[in-house]
This record gives C-alpha cells, sequence and structure tokens, in this order.
C-alpha cells in the first residue's frame, strides 16, 4: 500500500491541478467574450445585455479589477438560493447538479465519521502486521489486513459495510424520488411545447396501395383513435439542408462587410473570389455575395420543389402528435407491432435536438452501427487498462525513481 508521503504527493498534485483549473474558469467567467457563454438564459430573458464597450482592448478583456476580487460571490448565492428561485434562475438541471453535490455529503460525511469513530480503532489496535514478516507502511495499519484471521473482529466489517449500504440506498431512494417530484412539477408547470405531444415513429414498412403519408395517418388512426391528433412524414432533405447552411454562411458574411461599409462609406469593401481570399479576382465584396445568396436561394427553391414532388425522398419515418401527454407516452413505450423491427417509436426531441441527417438511416444499418460502437467501446475499454496499470505501478515514489531517475533531486527535495 502507499505510504503517507505518496498519498501527500498524490493529493497535492490533484488539490493543485484542482485549483488551478478552478481559477481558470473563474477568470474566464469574467472576461466579456465569454458572458454569453456562462448567462445564456439571462440574455434569451432580456435580463442582461453584453458587457462589451467600444475600446478593442476591453472588448475581450475585463478591465474591471474589483470583479476579479469577488469572483467567488456566486458560489454562497448559489447555494443559499432556494430551489423554486434556482430552478427559475437557471433551468431545472442547476438544481439536480446542485442536489448531486448535496446528496455526496449527506452519503460520505456519516459514512466517514462512523468509519473513523468505529473501524478506525478497531483496525489499529492489533498486531498482525508487526508480528508478520512482511513489509508494511504506518498506515496499513487503518486496513482490514492488520486484524488476525479468524478474529471475531470481522463481524465489524461486516455490519460496517451492510450499515453503509442501507445508508446509501436510503439517501439514493430518497433524494431520487425528490427529483423526480421536482421534474413533474416543473413539466406541470412549464409552458406547453411540440415536443412533449410528439413521437417519433421510424422503420415504417412499404406498402405497395398507400403512400407513407397515407399510411402513418391510417395506422395510427386505427391504433390510436382517441389520441391521435396529426403527424408529418421526414423527408430526406440533406442537400436542401447543406444549401441551407451555406445559404447563412454567407449571409453572413454579407451582414459583416455591409456593416463595414456602414461604419465607413468612403470607400466599399473589396475582396478576393480565391482561396480564403489569398488570391483570384478582387471584387466588391457587398455585390459579390449578394449575388451568391440570390444564387443559393434559386436552388434553395429548385430543390425544396423537387423534394416535394417526389415519393422517393419520403423517408420511414414520421413525426406523431396526440392530444394529451398520456397518449403521446403510451405510444412511445409501447410496442406497435407484431414485427418489433417495425413502427419504432419514442419521444420526438426538441427541433432543436434533431439530427436529421440521422433520421434516413435504416433500421438495419442503425442496429449494425449500434453494435459496432459497443463492440469498439469493449475493446477501447480493454485496452485502456493497459496504460492505467502501467500509471498505477509508479504511483509510489520509489517507483517513479526507478522508472525516471533523472527526476530523484526533484523528488528528494
Amino acid at each position: 500500500m502507499a505510504s503517507l508521503k505518496d498519498i501527500g504527493l498524490a493529493a497535492a498534485i490533484n488539490i493543485l491541478s484542482a485549483f488551478f483549473f478552478f481559477i481558470a474558469f473563474a477568470i474566464l467567467r469574467l472576461q466579456p467574450f465569454n458572458d454569453r457563454v456562462y448567462f445564456p438564459k439571462w440574455y434569451l430573458r432580456g435580463l442582461r445585455s453584453s458587457p462589451m464597450r467600444s475600446g478593442a482592448f476591453s472588448k475581450f478583456l475585463n478591465l474591471d479589477f474589483r470583479s476579479y476580487l469577488r469572483f467567488l460571490n456566486w458560489m454562497p448565492a448559489a447555494l443559499q438560493m432556494p430551489e423554486p428561485e434556482l430552478i427559475d434562475h437557471a433551468g431545472l438541471d442547476s438544481a439536480v447538479y446542485l442536489r448531486i453535490y448535496r446528496i455526496g455529503l449527506k452519503i460520505f460525511a456519516p459514512i466517514t465519521c462512523l468509519a473513523f469513530a468505529v473501524m478506525v480503532p478497531v483496525n489499529w489496535t492489533n498486531n498482525t502486521l508487526e508480528n508478520s514478516k512482511l513489509s508494511y507502511e504506518d498506515i496499513d495499519k487503518l486496513s482490514i489486513s492488520n486484524i488476525p484471521n479468524g478474529s471475531n473482529r470481522f463481524w465489524t466489517h461486516l455490519v460496517m459495510a451492510y450499515a453503509f449500504t442501507f445508508w446509501t440506498c436510503y439517501v439514493l431512494k430518497s433524494e431520487y424520488e425528490l427529483i423526480a417530484l421536482m421534474r413533474l412539477h416543473f413539466l406541470a408547470s412549464e409552458q406547453r411545447r411540440p415536443d412533449q405531444f410528439t413521437v417519433l415513429v421510424r422503420n415504417i414498412p412499404p406498402d405497395p396501395d398507400e403512400s407513407v403519408n397515407q399510411l402513418v395517418e391510417h395506422f395510427f388512426l386505427v391504433n390510436h383513435p382517441d389520441h391521435f391528433l396529426t403527424h408529418q412524414v421526414v423527408y430526406n432533405a440533406n442537400i436542401l439542408s447543406d444549401l441551407v447552411s451555406e445559404k447563412k454562411n454567407l449571409r453572413n458574411w454579407l451582414d459583416f462587410y455591409q456593416r463595414k461599409y456602414c461604419r465607413n462609406q468612403s470607400k466599399r469593401p473589396l475582396m478576393k473570389t480565391g482561396f480564403l481570399g489569398l488570391w483570384g479576382n478582387t471584387v466588391d465584396a457587398i455585390d459579390y455575395y449578394e449575388s451568391e445568396v440570390d444564387k443559393l436561394s434559386s436552388k434553395i427553391s429548385d430543390e425544396r420543389d423537387r423534394i416535394t414532388n417526389n415519393p422517393k425522398s419520403i423517408m420511414p419515418a414520421a413525426f406523431v402528435s396526440f392530444k394529451t401527454r398520456w397518449g403521446a407516452a403510451v405510444c412511445s413505450q409501447t410496442q406497435q407491432s407484431r414485427n418489433p423491427t417495425v413502427w419504432l417509436t419514442e419521444w420526438a426531441p426538441e427541433p432543436r435536438d434533431v439530427y436529421w441527417d440521422n433520421l434516413g438511416i435504416p433500421y438495419v444499418s442503425l442496429s449494425i452501427r449500434r453494435l459496432l460502437t459497443a463492440v469498439a467501446f469493449f475493446f477501447l475499454t480493454i485496452f485502456f487498462m493497459i496504460p492505467i496499470t502501467f500509471v498505477q505501478s509508479l504511483a509510489n515514489i520509489e517507483q517513479i525513481e526507478k522508472a525516471a531517475p533523472f527526476l530523484r533531486p526533484i523528488i528528494e527535495v
């Protein structure tokens, strides 16, 4: 077992690393260019405006040195804030995140006190290691290895194991019940969203007599007549999505040059049409991007017409909406067909969380990808143990000195 010196060295390294990252977080949090990253909800509610002021330097660096002296003030305020106010201020995830730390304190604080009060004296007051021929450190006397074979003191460890397990399960059960109740209150109090009433249906089987649109409507009218509301089939619009993203990028550049021209109207902004603007023909930047945006708008319109008029563009997937949350929950959690590989249902994600490119992946291909991912994760976990074992072998100072003799002067200091 590692000595107290080794444990102290490891603890010092971890504490210094944690302190360094904490200071880096505190400093980056105060910078104007990170303000929207750390306070997004305030911007969405209009409660906060950008702290960027005029001046090239103060836009990116906070020059108010008094704020650096108060950079820890948010911590006691966050811990003392009532949970309903915290949920309204930062969301349910933040409240649950803070409860995780409180759960850790509830579990480990009593366990630590009980272990030091009961188990440490039981282990320490033995002479098993002293009478043995094994090499040991003083800290090893605190472990179960200092208890002789057949001793009644092993009952202490057994009873404490059951006590620790019971206390941990009790705290987890209580906290999970409370968190589930918080989630139900949060969902009941917030505004209704379409994704709360919508189910994503995958792997819709083909039907020679009906289109995918007609098949989905007919299937849910028959199987969920009291709760079915409407549906929307999914189109294979990956090309259209790429065109829209490209247009958005060009539009951003157009806005940039238009603002640049508004600040200085004495000279029209120019650019080169080559790679990264390093070479090529020199053209008027505003005229160039306006023409490119118009060209892409025409392509987008043509691609949209092609998708809507081509039956092959419809994918075997659809978003199905219900009249009640209960109807959507029943549909998303039950098997819809005797064949378990068709009419697959799951809760629909929020529109901003949908990755449209993946909706067109067939069920077989999706299953194979998941299998390959699981196999890769398994081998990654297994082979990752090799470097971990090597690093663990260097966990004490003596092994480090043997592996890296050039570090001996630093370690001895």
